[in-house]
């Protein structure tokens, strides 16, 4: 009896607060005279700092949230969260135990796109800052403000958004090496029914001003969305692998290329992944198209296929790979690094063509939860079902900025509400087959070039170079091997590339280097070579070599 008191005087401790507690979230006319769309965002934490706001992730650590849409909500009115707000890790503030809490509210502004496609779509734009709602300009939001959550009495808990984040700092200005460029895409304006900017941020190589008559091969850099360079490169002696890496590219130890980051956010994620999109537009020809051919002509890089080359790692893997494979013809080989799913039969945890549910795998009668992350040991970090809660609380429709949502807005086709069309119940986790029919066809790496190798393989013999830790974080190793066991299958082409699988490594293997020497200086003298060995005859591969 004593042991079952304690056990009741303990639930009693943690029990979930009253349904009847309830917030309401309001901007006042000071913050904006306009009624405003968009998503409001309520932070529940056990901490004051950081701010709630930068709190939410989808492991264990994450703090609470809970979302809502709003359209044209009015200054003064108020958008309400109540026990029937859906949340994310909990479900309910029913869920959450009796305590103090800090709270905090943001609103991520929505605008309104009139499409190409015929559609209006609302969406967070990007304001320089790469896609974060909780740090992009003009966003509103609350102060931090400490409450008490099931109290025996119903109480409303009032939130004013009456902070704004500020514009992103200007951009660092121009050196001898690193070079900023914006240019206007009129491929993305038409599609947008906007003006909308490409952004790219350069490397020149040591000596390009003093020698106006050489030309340069040209190395994309894929990366996320960096308002810099994206590679640590630095004059201060103090800045470690930064400085090095100075050193390294003005002493001669460096081939002499033009090194290229791009900038493209989207209203849906901090990059395109670089490919023509139903939902985002002709990114990848704007792209090869527009940027590139601007930065060539603007810098004096060669401007031919032979001499170019891409690389990255995660989400700037799978772009290298796609580039390399949409453009056969425009690059000159890929270096890709632990990229996002290649091959949709093993999209994380998932086989998208043959389960039928993204969160678990079922039995006649159980059920087992699928994972989305781990750590190289195998414990599990977080699950699908979490992952997909976790963003849907950001936002709805697609539209909270992160990875699966990314994924789908860009592979998907456009639903007859002009949004991405769902992959899957993000509720639920149901797959939707048709959907995943139009992945197969328009982004699976694989597939396509298993279908079209006869056009593809001699464009791509000897130019795709992938890397992969076999403990990789995402589980994105799985489709890695199944692009390994199919080009292991090429004849007339044999794909002539390579693979290496790191083992035991998590996200974000790169190959068996030298971090003494580094990343870029590990690969990109590998590159200058290739590119040398199969530049057509006649090609200049001397200007560049002073």
């Amino acid at each position: 009896m004593r042991f079952l008191f304690k056990v009741l005087v303990f639930a009693a401790a943690v029990a979930p607060c009253a349904a009847a507690d309830r917030f309401e979230i309001s901007f006042p006319k000071e913050s904006s005279a306009k009624p405003l769309d968009g998503h409001v965002m309520l932070v529940i934490s056990t901490s004051e700092t950081p701010e709630p706001r930068f709190r939410l992730s989808f492991t264990a650590e994450s703090q609470q949230a809970f979302g809502v849409d709003v359209d044209s909500l009015q200054p003064g009115a108020a958008a309400v969260v109540d026990s029937s707000t859906l949340g994310y890790p909990r479900d309910s503030l029913k869920d959450i135990p009796a305590g103090d809490y800090y709270v905090q509210a943001v609103l991520n502004i929505y605008e309104t796109f009139q499409l190409s496609n015929g559609h209006t779509v609302k969406l967070p734009p990007d304001k320089g800052e790469g896609q974060h709602w909780q740090s992009k300009p003009g966003n509103l939001y609350s102060k931090t403000q400490k409450v008490h959550l099931g109290r025996a009495s119903d109480e409303t808990f009032r939130l004013s958004l009456t902070e704004k984040v500020p514009d992103v700092a200007a951009a660092a200005p121009d050196t001898k090496w690193v070079k900023h460029v914006k240019i206007r895409s009129e491929l993305l304006s038409r599609f947008w029914g906007r003006p909308t900017e490409l952004g790219a941020v350069l490397l020149l190589p040591d000596g390009w001003e003093e020698h106006p008559t050489a030309h340069y091969p040209l190395v994309v850099y894929q990366s996320h969305f960096n308002r810099g360079l994206g590679i640590a490169f630095s004059t201060d002696p103090g800045a470690g692998p930064g400085y090095k890496f100075y050193q390294d590219w003005t002493a001669g130890r460096m081939p002499r290329v033009i090194l290229l980051t791009i900038q493209h956010p989207t209203p849906y994620f901090d990059d395109s992944y670089a490919v023509n999109s139903a939902n985002a537009g002709p990114y990848g020809d704007a792209i090869t198209q527009e940027l590139i051919p601007y930065v060539e002509k603007t810098f004096r890089g060669i401007g031919q296929g032979w001499a170019r080359a891409v690389y990255g790692g995660s989400t700037g893997g799978w772009e290298s790979l796609a580039s390399q494979v949409f453009y056969p013809d425009f690059y000159n080989g890929a270096w890709v690094f632990c990229p996002d799913v290649v091959d949709f039969r093993r999209y994380m945890s998932m086989n998208l063509y043959e389960d039928k549910n993204a969160y678990w795998v079922e039995g006649p009668f159980a059920r087992v939860p699928r994972p989305a992350m781990r750590r190289p040991d195998g414990l599990v970090l977080a699950t699908m079902a979490g992952m997909n809660r976790f963003e849907l609380v950001q936002g709805s429709k697609g539209r909270s900025g992160e990875q699966l949502d990314a994924w789908q807005a860009y592979f998907s086709s456009v639903g007859e509400d002009g949004y991405p069309q769902p992959i899957f119940n993000k509720r639920t986790g149901e797959i939707d087959q048709k959907v995943a029919e139009y992945f197969k066809e328009h982004y699976d790496l694989t597939h396509i070039m298993e279908r079209d190798w006869t056009s593809l393989g001699p464009k791509l013999a000897g130019k795709l170079h992938v890397c992969v830790g076999d403990a990789d974080s995402f589980y994105l190793d799985g489709a890695v091997h199944l692009l390994h066991d199919f080009m292991e299958t090429t004849t007339d082409p044999y794909y002539r590339g390579t693979f290496d699988f790191g083992q035991r490594k998590p996200h974000c293997y790169a190959g068996n280097f030298d971090p003494q020497v580094g990343l870029h200086q590990h690969y990109l003298p590998e590159m200058a070579k290739h590119m040398e060995e199969t530049a057509p005859k006649g090609a200049d591969v001397s200007s560049w070599k002073y």
